[in-house]
């Protein structure tokens, strides 16, 4: 299906994305408001602040729930900044925005459930709010979407994304896996779709917001999303993910935001040469699954066995090296041969079987 979707007009400064700042957690009020005070002295629009914190593991802070909602409340009233938090149940929502709350998100783990999606769909009928979904901590498009379309079908129209990586087992550079081609996916499917990016959760430490951020905008994303706090190393939770008001400031006004608007004479020759290599690269690809089927008829007459393993590893061992040698990491050109094998057994299977 497609989104009704409606422009979501948050306030920006015209010289930077929109960008939601703001301490992971609502620790005290005094917190909340210093740090409130200080973004908004550096041009912030719009405040953000965890209310309610669904933790891993029991035990860990998990927000002042409603005790935080006037602490938001006075930051709207004193800085004029839209405040902003997480739901993650109809309770949350009611009281959310019964204290004005302007922005809600959904978070990782609540969009992955649909039926957590469904009940906050149905919490949200009838209300006026713009809504920001988080992906689902598997890299999964299509729950994503749909968690999107059902807020959608409950009449929100004033929606968005928020990529914040995924959860992965094997943790190397970051703490959640950019997997970058998702919501890429996810604008070419939907491209009136603003989706924002959370450096902090895909970074998981400071010293990664700002790559992350031109990374983001690099690739066209409408926002940020970064988590900000007055004493960083003092924060109750993801403390080593949050940066100064001051250090955010410098990494906005570094930020390089490019005009996807703009096409010049050279790099319209160059996407030609791309279109023809692309053309010559299907050809290819077809003059194979050819000879791959020429071979699933051999098989077949001679009663063999489709999965030839050695075979397989040899070619993804040989190509890997080649494509290594070629300037391209040897896992790419790997996943690659992965793809074409599955699609050459495929193939054989069908002459085989018939």
């Amino acid at each position: 299906m497609e989104l009704e979707l409606e422009k979501l007009q948050l306030p920006s400064d015209n010289e930077r994305p929109y960008v939601i700042a703001g301490p992971c957690s609502a620790e005290t009020e005094e917190q909340v408001m210093t740090t409130a005070r200080q973004l908004a002295g550096k041009g912030c629009h719009i405040f953000r602040a965890g209310v309610w914190k669904p933790r891993t593991k029991p035990g860990g802070f998990e927000g002042n729930g409603e005790t935080a909602l006037p602490w938001m409340a006075r930051v709207k009233e004193e800085t004029g900044m839209l405040i902003a938090t997480e739901v993650a149940t109809p309770e949350h929502v009611e009281l959310a925005l019964k204290y004005g709350v302007d922005i809600l998100w959904v978070g990782a783990r609540t969009s992955a459930n649909p039926f957590a999606m469904q009940a906050l769909a149905d919490s949200l009928r009838g209300a006026d709010v713009p809504v920001l979904v988080k992906n689902p901590v598997n890299p999964d498009l299509e729950l994503w979407i749909g968690a999107l379309e059902r807020i959608n079908q409950a009449g929100i129209k004033r929606l968005g994304a928020i990529h914040r990586g995924f959860s992965s087992y094997d943790k190397k550079i970051y703490r959640n896996l950019p997997t970058w081609q998702i919501p890429i996916e996810l604008h070419r499917r939907i491209p009136e779709l603003p989706i924002f990016c959370d450096p902090s959760h895909i970074g998981g430490s400071r010293e990664l917001v700002a790559p992350l951020c031109q990374q983001a905008m690099d690739l066209g994303f409408d926002g940020l999303i970064v988590e900000s706090h007055c004493e960083p190393d003092k924060a109750w939770s993801d403390a080593k993910q949050q940066v100064t008001p001051d250090v955010l400031d410098y990494i906005l006004s570094l930020l390089v935001v490019r005009d996807e608007t703009v096409t010049t004479e050279g790099i319209t020759q160059l996407r030609k040469q791309i279109d023809e290599l692309d053309n010559q690269l299907m050809d290819l690809l077809a003059k194979r699954m050819r000879v791959c089927r020429e071979i699933g008829q051999y098989k077949k007459e001679h009663n063999m066995t489709v999965l030839q393993t050695n075979r397989y590893n040899e070619i993804l061992d040989k190509r890997g090296a080649q494509g290594a040698l070629c300037g391209m990491g040897a896992d790419f050109v790997r996943k690659v041969y992965e793809e074409i094998h599955e699609e050459s057994v495929r193939q054989q299977m069908e002459i085989i079987n018939k």
